[in-house]
């Protein structure tokens, strides 16, 4: 894992969900499956955040490339203004994203 502070991080401990389904799967007991099974909510939540997460960037890329795409057909255009208008306000637009705070883990 890296520590760019760009690149969200994972807020369920891996290590621990894979430990509680190979303790399933080697020894079923009834509290090894029911603890495997606590973690499903877990991973739903952060299939959800992730999934949040990927729209933004695929929606601030959509805007970005429409931006450039327009900058690009002023400038074919010939069009008086500063094509690159469209790209510097659609970069102004684009907020910095800043990552959640480093709270516990969920597991």
């Amino acid at each position: 894992m890296t520590n760019d502070p760009r690149i969200p991080r994972p807020t369920v401990d891996q290590e621990a969900v894979l430990t509680h389904l190979h303790a399933a799967h080697r020894g079923p007991t009834p509290q090894s499956i029911w603890t495997a099974i606590a973690d499903i909510p877990i991973l739903l939540t952060e299939i959800g955040r992730l999934a949040q997460l990927l729209s933004r960037a695929r929606w601030d890329f959509a805007n970005l490339l429409a931006a450039a795409r327009a900058a690009v057909a002023a400038d074919h255009d010939g069009e008086p203004d500063d094509a690159l208008g469209y790209l510097r306000d659609a970069v102004a637009e684009h907020t910095t994203w800043t990552p959640p705070d480093d709270g516990e883990q969920a597991r």
